[in-house]
């Protein structure tokens, strides 16, 4: 199972979720790759959940709520917020705000009690709703105040953004915000209510830097101001990652996530090894050489190469039994639909599926194949209906396919319906009862049900299963791997450490274990160095592993290396198998870049690690 995120992300790679492709959650975290652990989970450095949507600049803020709330849910630490509409009384507090003690200020004190009265007289108005006489008095306000009484002249100004907010001019709103800022440029309303008017503005970037100030000013204590934040970089990433994903250069993903892709199924013939009868007498003599295959055949040309490892070069072989319209033209649909969906190309890749589903002749379990790949790709794709439709069809063209009951299970995980996840678990079990995977999977469906409605008999239950799969199934190491995520959870961290030691024996060259221990690391010991180079390995052992950019970014965010974050983020974009999964990376990207103008803006960085 690949690394996956909290609600919003889905099956990576288009792909069913299993091995090699992944459940998810919701705004997300880690990234694909093999024996990972889902996103929805995913800790971070000092114990606290690596995410809230998709602001990686709020992270350091986690753990500090959550000591303060006494183990209370994240809204536990959060202050009521007001709506910060109504106009001021007085200005926010500022150095060198108090009124001038020598004699001779007292004709100055005059004109400042007549400014004074008239935003007084202004403020009457505006909660009477008569916001155009309240916009007149705060102007004259304005026009009398001494320009050195600038914390007060500030208010004046924010007052009558308020108006102008109220009557939905929202340039004059942003003109008069900025006026308060240049003022007394911490002061917070002001801050919030330009953030708003941008908002309404479109003007993206601009909010984006004055709701981290405010966050940044407020302790990230308001849930108002975080929800703003959150929503921004949600569209700044959709918008960048559109773009982005539209011109982007097909990239194939590592041997090492193909193989475990397509190790996630058991019914799907086109990732078989050759049959003996698809190769010539002379190459079954000669072990170890390159086999040719006896018939002038695309697809099994592909499957040459598929053995070889030789990616790059299947998609052109299937073109050539298609163009053909050869013998195994269905295999080569579904072969070349799913590497078009393993380098990111679901646009290509539907066509095909669409051709395979839709070719009663064809097999069976050809068409149960494509229905779950299309349906993985559909979930992906945030659509959950036509995602379930597929699954269902599947299952009921091929009842006896096991690859089915499997990855629909995963989705029905990522759609929170746990005991139908458990359900076709069950039934992917007694078709095929070797299945180590599903095993593991079942028995963290039901962990996970039992860790969110805090069982403490349902979640000793789910340990005891777990302890029986890698007994039963000790060569899996999914099963070592979903475990240590409980473990992580239960703060058994040196059994959880002892498990991803176990994966590693098992798949040294899974990149995702060496994330996850890195992780536990940080978490369990603080010990940043050890943390920072297990993931270093893990980028060492697949350059392709865009979980291990993307969490060393989320690292360097914490520690105030702005810059190393955007690089590792940027990274990461580069490597992201869908069109969702960068529109996350692009909002953790963009939350460090907002993080490193509102620093340079107004001197204003959160706590580091």
């Amino acid at each position: 199972m690949a690394a996956s995120k909290p609600v919003e992300a889905a099956v990576v790679a288009a792909a069913a979720p299993g091995s090699g492709s992944g459940v998810g959650g919701g705004g997300a975290a880690a990234g694909p790759g093999a024996g990972g652990l889902p996103r929805w989970q995913l800790a971070l450095a000092v114990g606290a959940p690596l995410l809230l949507g998709a602001g990686a600049m709020y992270l350091w803020s986690r753990q500090r709520r959550r000591r303060e709330a006494g183990g209370r849910g994240d809204a536990g630490g959060l202050k009521r917020n007001s709506e910060r509409k109504t106009p001021e009384g007085r200005a926010s507090p500022a150095p060198g705000s108090g009124h001038p003690e020598d004699p001779g200020a007292h004709l100055e004190m005059n004109s400042l009690d007549r400014a004074q009265a008239a935003k007084n007289k202004g403020n009457k108005y505006f909660k009477a709703g008569k916001y155009e006489q309240a916009i007149h008095c705060y102007t004259e306000a304005i026009s009398l105040c001494p320009t050195e009484k600038k914390v007060d002249l500030s208010t004046f100004y924010q007052n009558r953004a308020a108006a102008f907010e109220q009557l939905q001019k929202w340039k004059e709103v942003a003109q008069d915000c900025t006026k308060a800022v240049e003022l007394n440029p911490k002061y917070v309303k002001a801050l919030f209510r330009r953030a708003k008017a941008h908002e309404k503005l479109d003007n993206k970037k601009e909010c984006l830097e004055d709701v981290t100030a405010v966050c940044i000013l407020e302790g990230f204590q308001n849930q108002q101001s975080m929800l703003l934040a959150d929503k921004v970089l949600k569209l700044l990433g959709k918008e960048k990652a559109k773009e982005k994903y539209k011109n982007r250069e097909p990239l194939m993903p590592s041997p090492q996530f193909i193989k475990s892709y397509f190790s996630s199924f058991t019914d799907d013939i086109i990732s078989q090894p050759m049959l003996k009868g698809e190769k010539s007498d002379e190459d079954k003599d000669k072990e170890g050489e390159v086999l040719e295959v006896k018939e002038n055949s695309g697809y099994l040309k592909a499957k040459q190469y598929m053995e070889e490892e030789n990616y790059d070069k299947i998609i052109s072989e299937c073109s050539k039994e298609i163009d053909a319209q050869g013998k195994y033209m269905a295999e080569a649909l579904l072969l070349r639909a799913t590497f078009y969906l393993l380098i990111g190309n679901a646009n290509a890749a539907k066509p095909d599926l669409d051709k395979v589903i839709n070719l009663k002749e064809a097999n069976v379990k050809l068409r149960a194949n494509a229905l779950i790949k299309r349906g993985s790709m559909y979930m992906q794709q945030q659509q959950p209906l036509l995602s379930t439709q597929d699954f269902n069809m599947a299952a009921d063209i091929d009842p006896q396919n096991a690859d089915v009951y499997h990855h629909r299970g995963q989705l029905k995980i990522l759609l929170d319906q746990v005991e139908e996840a458990v359900a076709d678990f069950d039934e992917c079990i007694r078709l095929r009862p070797e299945s180590a995977l599903a095993q593991a999977q079942k028995c963290f469906a039901l962990y996970r049900q039992a860790y969110t409605g805090n069982n403490s008999s349902q979640i000793q239950a789910a340990m005891k299963g777990f302890e029986e799969v890698i007994k039963k199934f000790p060569r899996c190491a999914e099963g070592y791997a979903l475990y240590a995520q409980a473990l992580t959870d239960q703060q058994q961290f040196g059994k959880a450490d002892e498990m991803y030691d176990k994966c590693i024996d098992l798949e040294p060259d899974n990149a995702t274990t060496y994330v996850h221990k890195g992780l536990l690391q940080l978490q369990w010991k603080q010990d940043l160095d050890r943390g920072l180079e297990l993931i270093s390995k893990a980028i060492e052992i697949d350059s392709k592993c865009d979980f291990a950019y993307e969490t060393m970014g989320t690292i360097e965010v914490q520690r105030g290396n702005m810059e190393k974050a955007i690089d590792m983020f940027n990274k990461a974009i580069n490597l992201a198998k869908s069109e969702m999964e960068m529109a996350h990376l692009y909002s953790l990207c963009d939350a460090a870049h907002a993080q490193t103008e509102v620093a340079k803006k107004y001197g204003l960085k959160p706590p580091t690690l």
